[in-house]
């Protein structure tokens, strides 16, 4: 493979090599310093990341609150302070030099609030921010006046043509990049459309030309294009490097960036992805965001998978097919009747207690599993805009509630569990759908962990 050629980014000649930004406390202040040392564009995660004090003592994070909303303040203050500490770190570990992004999840409970409390106590030392899960109109408005970059992560040129006809081409000198992430192959949240199907993927190359055609159309400036999700050896995209009609690239690496010496994930995690193997990462949609996501599999999704598959619907009154009385507390609702004869035989397995869902069906779940949800949607902290499974909502004008899910999960609670210590077949563990090549690349044979910067030397040479 032809040597990469460096690229202007943030403002800063690197390699056009991205470390993709991985939720709670998983891309780090030190993971990011060292992509950045590697040549490279670190990127560390703001959301709610972990906080160290002057001491360099890991502060966690207790919410005292009585209240939804009271613990919502106390999630803005700490994931404000939380950037700015992992800021500091990945500046300090780069000694200033190089180019430092924060990823931001738009869908995220004060977003807006927080990109500007982080941005303004962290002045400097953000070179810029990538942000995607929704469509963040007001991303470039805020980030540029901090004169810092911005990267929107989309999955279609559609997208892309919404937010710059809407608010970025008021701001296109500071239009970085754009982040094209492959719907049906990046690990976290996927930018899957209601009019895509999860189950048939499409090629990248004919969607990034299209995105490509479109910017040029728009008048958008020559700027890269960040190849997001399923990216691992180089040698396989020949057609997109020097391809005039594709233009300038970089290569963003969310999954295999987790597999190195500066990664923050646990050691267990680390090892569960040596023994991958392919359809072992599933596309679900139980995520409370409403997004489809990418995860491996594990007890954890394979309970929610039950909870699905213990599902049936329900009628207030006889009608149609609906003639099978069914005793819900002191309340009687209607079932098929081929629907009732699985009913008992979940309810002998244990599976005793019904919990509605806003889609008129009740899923049957164990005693034990009812209180979980019901506890872990008491303690709700509003860390999300909108969250299926809490049912809190947050607008300009107020906040309030709808009708919870409990086919979700506490997002919250899961990722801050996994990255602090949790069992990893029991939590969520997000990861892309090349992940299995862990298994077989005769780079990570033995078991081996490579530096960021071994990896970094390693990509370049097209494997």
């Amino acid at each position: 493979m032809n040597k990469l050629n460096s690229l202007i980014i943030s403002g800063r000649e690197v390699l056009p090599l991205v470390e993709g930004g991985k939720g709670i406390a998983i891309s780090t202040g030190e993971s990011s310093a060292a992509w950045t040392n590697a040549g490279a564009v670190g990127t560390f995660s703001g959301v709610n990341a972990d906080y160290y004090d002057e001491n360099g003592k890991f502060i966690p994070i207790i919410y005292r609150g009585k209240t939804r909303n009271e613990r919502h303040d106390e999630l803005i203050s700490y994931a404000i302070r939380g950037g700015i500490s992992q800021a500091r770190i990945a500046h300090d570990k780069s000694d200033g030099y190089g180019c430092i992004h924060m990823n931001v999840l738009w869908e995220m409970g004060g977003a807006e609030h927080i990109l500007r409390g982080v941005l303004d106590g962290a002045r400097g030392l953000i070179h810029g921010v990538t942000c995607g899960a929704g469509m963040p109109y007001k991303l470039a408005e805020i980030v540029t006046s901090y004169g810092v970059y911005y990267y929107p992560i989309i999955s279609s040129a559609r997208a892309l043509s919404a937010l710059w006809r809407r608010t970025y081409h008021k701001f296109s000198e500071w239009l970085g990049a754009v982040v094209y992430e492959d719907p049906w192959l990046a690990g976290g949240h996927n930018g899957l459309s209601n009019s895509e199907n999860p189950k048939q993927p499409q090629p990248p190359l004919p969607r990034v030309l299209e995105l490509r055609a479109t910017m040029r159309q728009l008048g958008i400036p020559e700027i890269p294009i960040f190849m997001a999700g399923g990216v691992w050896y180089l040698r396989d995209w020949t057609d997109f490097l020097d391809n005039t009609d594709v233009g300038p690239l970089a290569f963003q690496f969310g999954t295999r960036s987790l597999l190195t010496q500066e990664s923050s994930i646990l050691n267990s995690w680390k090892s569960r992805l040596f023994n991958l193997k392919p359809k072992d990462v599933l596309l679900h949609n139980f995520s409370p965001t409403g997004f489809y996501s990418s995860s491996i599999k594990n007890n954890f999704i394979n309970e929610l998978c039950e909870r699905i598959d213990h599902q049936v619907s329900y009628s207030k009154e006889m009608i149609g097919d609906y003639t099978s009385e069914l005793s819900i507390g002191s309340t009687i609702v209607y079932v098929k009747p081929n629907d009732l004869i699985n009913i008992d035989i979940w309810i002998t397995h244990g599976f005793n207690k019904p919990l509605r869902t806003p889609d008129s069906t009740l899923i049957f779940v164990t005693p034990e599993r009812a209180k979980m949800i019901y506890r872990d949607q008491t303690n709700c902290v509003g860390c999300l805009s909108a969250c299926k499974f809490s049912g809190w909502t947050q607008t300009k004008s107020k906040i309030k509630t709808k009708k919870a899910d409990p086919r979700s999960f506490c997002i919250q609670k899961t990722l801050q569990s996994i990255a602090h210590g949790g069992d990893t077949d029991n939590e969520l563990m997000f990861a892309g759908h090349s992940a299995h090549l862990f298994s077989s690349d005769p780079f990570y044979a033995n078991g081996f962990i490579p530096t960021v910067r071994q990896l970094v030397d390693r990509i370049q040479t097209g494997d």
